[in-house]
């Protein structure tokens, strides 16, 4: 029996055909120079744009498809499945940045930077993460003055995705007074803007294509209307609103990649000879493909729950802490045993599971540790 997620429906069906072959035909063959470069082209964010894979939930007034979140379920999906080295950089800029925006931008905002946005015409990115602050975000220390009519911001930021690329960044930065209720979400326009600087794009050991970048803030200017909310100190709530949708994402790229890392190692496995009879027929890997094709589907059912849930509006931070854990903790599993049924081959970067192996990695990583999220899950106990 063939399983279909049930957030599914026939117009996604008619979407994601066209979608698949596009990723397929035309920004495949570019992902190695990509991971050369350690930089997505922009041409591919036009591309992406044009075919309405860029904000696809955001409303069409505002330059979307006005569908539901199922719709950057399939686009994350199936990015993962064909051409994994967009699937950091278009997660942030679509699920992440645009929704910040979406949810907490006046008119004004929303028709500002949104079209752009949906276009690829610009590229978005948020800065988190700092060189002393990493999961603990109350203790930000980036700061946002105001002088007359205009917010000042001073700091540093780190393991920025789409940093070298970014249009606009959303800068977490202090307005007020320490803790939770001084912090500020603010739209910061990169182009022009003399205290941004961007430092180096940073050397990772897997997600090469990815850029992901130091930031330097030294008296870059941001206009007043560009603050994310009605006043200032409502940035650790919005934070807390948003970063469910954040780790949902992460745990759809860990189900996508799971699967495919088993498509690809049954493929091998049943080619691959050893002793006289494929790989395959072995117990020991027809077992070890037995166990993880199950978890995959476990941790498919999960998420397609929690897609469902979101869709409601009803996604909790508790059961979007235990997707991102679970799932990103099984991918960087499965990426292993899989690597482990190629042998030698799978420590080759010519094989897609080398690949793989390195970038699972980062996902017990960003986007809150796994640690974190077993506290928040421990915290409902």
């Amino acid at each position: 029996m063939t399983y279909r997620s049930s957030w599914m429906t026939q117009e996604l069906d008619d979407f994601r055909g066209p979608f698949r072959r596009f990723l397929t035909n035309e920004l495949a063959p570019q992902a190695e120079g990509w991971r050369q470069r350690k930089m997505v082209d922009r041409s591919a964010w036009l591309a992406l744009g044009r075919m309405g894979a860029l904000l696809p939930s955001v409303p069409e007034a505002y330059g979307g498809l006005g569908a539901s979140f199922a719709y950057d379920a399939a686009v994350l999906e199936d990015i993962e499945a064909i051409v994994p080295e967009l699937s950091a950089g278009v997660a942030v800029h679509s699920a992440i940045v645009a929704h910040y925006i979406v949810n907490y931008g006046s008119t004004e905002q929303k028709e500002r930077f949104l079209p752009k946005l949906a276009a690829g015409e610009w590229v978005g990115a948020i800065a988190m993460t700092e060189p002393g602050t990493g999961s603990d975000l109350q203790a930000v220390r980036a700061t946002a003055k105001r002088q007359g009519n205009t917010y000042v911001i001073n700091g540093q930021k780190t393991f920025i995705t789409n940093g070298q690329l970014a249009d606009i960044v959303i800068v977490i930065a202090r307005t007020g007074e320490p803790g939770a209720k001084g912090l500020s979400l603010l739209i910061l326009e990169t182009q022009g803007n003399e205290g941004f600087r961007r430092g180096r794009n940073l050397d990772k050991i897997g997600l090469n294509a990815s850029d992901t970048s130091e930031l330097f803030f030294e008296d870059a200017v941001v206009p007043p209307e560009n603050l994310l909310g009605s006043e200032e100190g409502q940035g650790f709530v919005q934070l807390m609103q948003q970063l469910p949708q954040e780790r949902l994402a992460l745990a759809i790229g860990a189900v996508a990649a799971m699967e495919r890392a088993i498509a690809l190692t049954v493929d091998y496995t049943r080619e691959r000879k050893a002793f006289g009879k494929p790989i395959i027929e072995f117990q020991n890997t027809a077992f070890t493909l037995a166990e993880r094709k199950t978890e995959a589907m476990i941790a498919r059912i999960f998420v397609d729950w929690c897609v469902e849930q979101l869709i409601k509006g009803e996604l909790d931070t508790v059961s979007a802490s235990m997707a991102k854990w679970w799932c990103s903790q099984k991918q960087v599993e499965t990426v292993d045993e899989c690597l482990q049924l190629h042998g030698g081959y799978g420590y080759m970067q010519e094989y897609p599971i080398a690949r793989m192996f390195v970038d699972a990695r980062i996902q017990k990583i960003y986007g809150g540790t796994n640690e974190i999220m077993k506290l928040l899950i421990a915290r409902s106990l």
